[in-house]
Order: structure tokens, then C-alpha cells, then sequence
């Protein structure tokens, strides 16, 4: 074994006892202040409260010609954060020429509850203009971070209760229906988040069957839930928009 080679093998024999000290003293101060279901609950529901995150909380697919609304990647983890005692996270366990090996993952430390996503990453970007190779490091994050965000949902979804999840969705809806306003600001900012995924104006006017500008609050919130859709990787703009251009 070469020198470099004795100083590589050193470096991750140190990662690996931080890492298992670091485990080990996260499960200990788990046991000594446990959580109160309750008191988390009220927390994660006090959150949800918030106009910022009601908007970007839930998603909306379409499944068998039933839209089903559910939490999206920014709930899950304002979820997690309150609830407590769970470390959660995207890694990149390796990473080759071209690709990435990446692993999310959630873990309840208290009740030892886990759930780990592996997955592959292809250093690649795909455009009307054909395949990009990346190479730039930040580009190469962003897209891992953004292609694990899905899973990391579901890791953060395994481990904590479904009543929870329902709870906190319920009172993201009751949020929304409230503060829900059509004003010029809220249909500009609804039609740059659309025109990130190509749709445009006449396309969402096709979809809800009227002008914007004669839109009702309900149907900015469910608009709101299709944009986090796709967003979160849940559904592609043809689930919702057809291929014109214009409305009678």
C-alpha cells in the first residue's frame, strides 16, 4: 500500500469513528429527551398555519382519473424538523465519471424507525436542445439534490405516523382556502412558476375553462398543487395541460 494510500484509508477509518460517536451520542440524547407526540403534533400544525408553507405543502396527481392530493418534500421536512429526534438527508455515497451513487435516507432515533432510497444520477441534462453533459460540480449537486428530494419524501413519510401526515395536510388545506387571494400579484407569480415547466398562459386558462383574470380562489389553490407536483417529480405537464395555444 502506497503512502497515499495509507492516508486515504486513515482519513475514513476517522470519518467512520465521527460518524459512529456522532450516532451514538444523537441515540442517547433521543432516550434522555424524548418526545411528546402531543406537544409535536401542535408544532407541526402551528407550521402549517403559515401562508408560505401552506403553498408549497401539497401536491396533486392524477391516479386512475382520481386526483389525490398528498404532502410534498417541504412538509415532509417541516414534519420531520418538529416531530424530533429524526436525522434526515440526501448523501452521495460515490461518485464515478458521469454518474452518482446517492443514497436518502430517514431515521427515527428514538423507535429506530428507518427507511433508505438508493438510487443512481447520470450527469446528465436533458432539453428540447438534446443531452447535456455536466460537469460543473454545482450543476451536478443541484440535480442529485433535486432527484432525491422525491425519495427523501417517502424516507421522511415512512418514519413518521400517517395521522400526522393527514393532520398536517388537513390544516395546510384549511390554510389555503382562507388566504387564497386572486390579485394580478398571485396569477404573475402562479404564471413564472408554470413557465418554468413551458406551460403557458393559455394552457392554464384551458385547464380552469375561464380568463385569469376571472380565476376563483379554489382554483388557484388547486393550481398551486399541480405546480408542487410537478416540482416534486410527481407528475409532467401533459398529466394536466393539453397542447394549445390559445382559448376561445
Amino acid at each position: 500500500m502506497t503512502e497515499e494510500q495509507q492516508t486515504q484509508s486513515a482519513l475514513v477509518q476517522v470519518e467512520k469513528s465521527r460518524a459512529v460517536a456522532g450516532t451514538e451520542a444523537a441515540m442517547v440524547i433521543a432516550k434522555r429527551f424524548k418526545r411528546n407526540p402531543g406537544e409535536a403534533l401542535d408544532r407541526i400544525l402551528n407550521a402549517c398555519t403559515n401562508p408560505k408553507l401552506a403553498e408549497m405543502a401539497l401536491y396533486t396527481y392524477s391516479r386512475g382519473g382520481t386526483e389525490i392530493t398528498g404532502p410534498s418534500i417541504r412538509l415532509a421536512e417541516v414534519m420531520a424538523q418538529n416531530w424530533a429526534n429524526i436525522q434526515f438527508g440526501i448523501r452521495e455515497l460515490e461518485q464515478r465519471p458521469g454518474e452518482s451513487t446517492m443514497e436518502a435516507f430517514a431515521w427515527d432515533i428514538e423507535t429506530n424507525a428507518k427507511q433508505i432510497r438508493g438510487f443512481q444520477v447520470k450527469h446528465e441534462r436533458y432539453s428540447k436542445q438534446g443531452m447535456t453533459k455536466l460537469t460543473d460540480p454545482r450543476d451536478i449537486y443541484e440535480m442529485t439534490a433535486n432527484l432525491g428530494a422525491r425519495r427523501l419524501r417517502a424516507c421522511i413519510l415512512g418514519v413518521i405516523p400517517g395521522y400526522i401526515a393527514d393532520a398536517a395536510a388537513e390544516q395546510c388545506e384549511v390554510t389555503l382556502k382562507s388566504k387564497a387571494e386572486v390579485t394580478p400579484d398571485s396569477l404573475a407569480k402562479l404564471l413564472e412558476a408554470f413557465a418554468q415547466f413551458g406551460v403557458t398562459k393559455h394552457q392554464t386558462e384551458a385547464r380552469i375553462q375561464r380568463h385569469l383574470d376571472s380565476m376563483l380562489p379554489m382554483q388557484l389553490v388547486n393550481l398551486r398543487k399541480i405546480y408542487n407536483s410537478l416540482k416534486d417529480g410527481m407528475s409532467k405537464p401533459s398529466d394536466w395541460f393539453d397542447a394549445i395555444e390559445t382559448i376561445p
